[in-house]
């Protein structure tokens, strides 16, 4: 059945009849094209706003709960209706149209009927449809984002998790709580994949000793199609149903057959739909095991032996890695290797259980676990970090593998990580930009000549009045999720009601969200917490922060320096000035970059892969304040932002301890003084000057379109 023809039963089954003026929207809501585009996200909140937030900015689950009264109110308002057929018109233009990008570099080997497999645990292309957790989820949404964009021929595969990753909450005692949802597909714009003949196509795994199923769904995201795995079916076992229970959740054993299936069913899913891609990309060592199914297919297929397929299978794959450290590379044990696996290595690919574990050890050993990186490392013609420090550090850490050539001839290179700039720009941004770069902001800011040319034009008090506006709405939102967060939790009804009033507009505001891991230092800025008080209620300069990340349910010592910042938070002399917002999610992530003065990063020195969250600040006109380190040692320039320490080479302890006094001495030193610097207009015009460059430097060196396309002319 053809993609067509399956959209149209689907959206025939879930369909409300809505009033003529409104019936665009059907279609809108099936495509994730909608959260990028101009408009497209507001067209849908203007329907019901307060049912837009409960459906938690859901089309599909708006247009089934909306009242009829509603939708006869706006149906009948000419603008509105004009704004739906506008963005109608922009969408199946957008659709039709099948040119790459002009500047795109494609090989002859990508075509449609040859794509790129972009392979990935996690997807985080909307709030609304939340199967990732962090960074990783996120940076994988932009790249299909940007691979629609670009018209890049790309489907992804990953997996849909019935739980999902857990959702936060903070009991009385600032402890963290996890809670669990259940993801309910025809809540979602998913639609089934079905085989020639209409039946739910099944793909089959051997796991554990027995056959485990799973049904597909597809997302459309934009031009890109994004296939996941799910096996909570009725042919399976009631363990094996939740194989795609949580992310990122249960033991070792479950994270094994996770993967098993994201990667050998992944590569199952192509072949029963036609497709074979010209290349495979495995977005980190989670889909590692593709490479061994490929191999068995080519073995099978030309009747070839494991090494001469393995030559052809590293031809056509390709790999990224995001971890910095070896701890964090998915290892197993071979006790449980064998009991996943069974039989399958001999019969497959005519190795013993010994030649099968070796392809995962790093030299071989037989007390050596069983690591997906050096896998994909072993199995791709091509590795890369995701920045140029990460590289290095990858070089550094892989070495072992390459004893015999010097650690920076060991083949890992980078791509640094880029951001969507359509994703994350505020609305109001973005019609600044409109008028000052052009209307095709986004093709210009491809093109840093041309984006510095139109940046130059954009005007102190026009930009600046953008920024205050984003500000306040920042302050209200805080306000109004400290006072939801408190009442829930059952606070004393003073400290409820002082949520109304905490935070001020006219203060420096300071953003600090990511994982709370021991790397992201989170207890850095509280190693003085006498010096940063008195930084906070300073009666001329005061500043103010906010905070939001999860920590990992089985981390306690993370949950633990949670706990402390929470406690602090509620001390009378800072609870005015200091927020943490609970449940970091992309919706939260958007609030937060596209509203702070300042975005504060301090990860300990080389752990920070690359990030990408500053870049969302960047976006924005925001100025970064961080360690450099990741994407920020290649963006800091010395005029675009503020650095936090310098390159020096330290113990734990020591590097600790100079980067915490260089956090504050620059802040009080640097960001304070620079931020309260005001003219007789009252314009604070060196910071104005510094957030243009941020803009004018960063915007077209970090987004995701160029990272894209460097992928696209470098690795594929």
């Amino acid at each position: 059945m053809s993609p067509e023809t399956e959209n149209e039963v689907d959206q025939q089954n879930a369909r409300r009849e809505l009033p003529p003026p409104l019936q665009p929207l059907e279609p809108l809501s099936w495509n994730y094209w909608w959260s990028w585009a101009p408009d497209g996200a507001e067209v849908f909140r203007d329907l019901d706003p307060n049912l837009w937030q409960q459906c938690e900015q859901n089309p599909r689950l708006l247009l089934t709960q909306v009242s009829d009264l509603r939708l006869s109110e706006v149906a009948a308002d000419p603008l509105y209706a004009n704004r739906i057929q506008k963005l109608h018109e922009q969408f199946n233009a957008y659709l039709s149209e099948t040119r790459p990008w002009s500047k795109l570099q494609l090989s002859q080997r990508i075509t449609r009927a040859n794509p790129v497999a972009y392979f990935c645990a996690e997807f985080g292309v909307h709030n609304s449809l939340p199967l990732y957790s962090g960074g990783l989820g996120i940076l994988a949404g932009d790249h299909l984002k940007s691979a629609s964009d670009l018209n890049l021929p790309l489907v992804a595969i990953g997996l849909f998790y019935r739980f999902g990753y857990f959702r936060q909450r903070m009991r009385r005692d600032d402890w963290q709580e996890e809670q669990y949802r259940e993801n309910h597909s025809d809540e979602f714009a998913l639609h089934e994949v079905r085989d020639n003949q209409g039946q739910a196509l099944l793909i089959r795994v051997t796991m554990r000793g027995r056959d485990v199923y799973a049904r597909v769904w597809r997302a459309d995201v934009g031009r890109v199609q994004l296939y996941l795995l799910d096996t909570n079916v009725s042919e399976n076992e009631v363990t094996d149903r939740l194989v795609t229970g949580h992310l990122y959740g249960g033991d070792r054993e479950t994270r094994l057959v996770q993967e098993m299936m994201l990667g050998i069913g992944g590569v199952r899913l192509l072949e029963k739909l036609g497709i074979e891609p010209a290349v495979f990309h495995l977005n980190e060592g989670h889909s590692a095991f593709l490479t061994l199914e490929l191999t068995h297919q080519y073995m099978k297929a030309n009747g070839i032996s494991f090494m001469e397929a393995a030559s052809r299978v590293r031809e056509r794959c390709v790999f990224t890695t995001h971890t910095p450290v070896a701890a964090g590379h998915d290892e197993f044990e071979a006790a449980l290797v064998d009991k996943c696996f069974g039989d399958w290595s001999r019969q497959a690919l005519s190795l013993s259980m010994d030649d099968f574990l070796k392809l995962g050890r790093v030299k071989g050993g037989a007390q050596e676990w069983f690591g997906l990186t050096p896998l994909a490392l072993r199995m791709c013609r091509s590795s890369n970090g995701v920045s140029k420090k990460h590289g290095e550090v990858s070089r550094e850490l892989w070495h072992k593998m390459w004893p015999s050539v010097p650690a920076s001839e060991v083949p890992i290179t980078s791509i640094t990580n880029g951001v969507h700039p359509s994703t994350w720009v505020a609305p109001l941004l973005r019609h600044v930009y409109e008028e000052t770069v052009g209307e095709d902001w986004i093709e210009r800011a491809r093109d840093a000549g041309v984006w510095a040319y139109g940046i130059e034009t954009l005007g102190d008090e026009r930009l600046w009045k953008a920024h205050q506006l984003l500000k306040q709405r920042l302050v209200a939102f805080i306000r109004d999720d400290a006072f939801d967060a408190r009442l829930a939790r059952g606070e004393d009804e003073d400290y409820i009601e002082a949520a109304r009033t905490m935070f001020d507009p006219k203060i420096l505001t300071i953003g600090f969200a990511r994982r709370v891991a021991g790397y992201k230092r989170w207890d850095l800025l509280l190693s003085d917490t006498d010096r940063l008080t008195k930084l906070i209620n300073d009666s001329d300069r005061p500043v103010q922060f906010v905070f939001a990340g999860k920590a990992h349910p089985q981390d306690q010592g993370a949950k633990q320096i949670l706990q402390k910042l929470l406690d602090w938070q509620r001390d009378p002399s800072v609870r005015q000035r200091v927020a943490f917002i609970e449940d970091y999610d992309q919706e939260i992530a958007r609030q937060l970059v596209q509203g702070v003065d300042v975005w504060m990063n301090v990860p300990r020195r080389p752990m920070e892969a690359s990030g990408t969250s500053g870049e969302k600040v960047a976006v924005n006109g925001g100025l970064n304040f961080s360690v450099l380190d990741g994407w920020w040692l290649e963006g800091y320039d010395g005029d675009n932002g503020f650095a936090i320490g310098d390159l020096s080479e330290l113990g734990e302890a020591e590097a600790d301890r100079q980067d915490a006094e260089s956090t504050y001495r620059v802040l009080a030193e640097e960001v304070i003084p620079r931020f309260y610097e005001r003219d007789a207009e009252d314009l604070p015009r060196r910071w104005i000057a510094m957030m243009k460059r941020s803009i004018l430097t960063l915007v077209p060196r970090f987004s995701s379109d160029r990272m894209v396309a460097e992928y696209v002319e470098k690795i594929y």
